[in-house]
């Protein structure tokens, strides 16, 4: 789901997947960051938000979604080869849910990434 959310967000064709060397590059390419720093700043990502999820918490980044865990019930199944019931055990399974900005984003096709904000510079703030 990550990656599929980061393809649609740089506007790659539809229907054309992006592999984790390509949105390295266009990271690197986006950013003052070389391939080599970017692909670590994109590990660095994966493993903060696995091993987040891991722990039960929930990951919230406003405007682009979130990711949370939800626990699935144990529930019986079907064999579709034998036609035989089984029982799946219950599991805990990892969930993106779009935010508005992203959701806005890949609707249109005209609007744009929103820009970052800068922030003002006080003297509270130099401190």
């Amino acid at each position: 789901m990550f990656w599929y959310i980061f393809r649609i967000v740089y506007g790659f064709e539809r229907g054309k997947q992006m592999n984790k060397s390509e949105l390295v590059a266009e990271i690197a390419k986006k950013s003052s960051l070389t391939k080599k720093d970017s692909e670590i700043a994109l590990n660095a990502l994966i493993e903060v938000i696995g091993d987040t999820l891991k722990k039960g918490d929930k990951i919230s980044l406003v405007g682009f979604g979130s990711y949370e865990v939800r626990k699935r019930k144990a529930r019986i199944g079907m064999n579709p080869q034998t036609k035989e019931e089984i029982k799946i055990p219950a599991k805990k399974v990892a969930v993106f849910k779009p935010g508005k900005t992203l959701k806005e984003l890949v609707d249109s096709k005209s609007v744009k990434a929103p820009a970052k904000k800068e922030k003002k510079v006080t003297e509270k703030n130099k401190k």
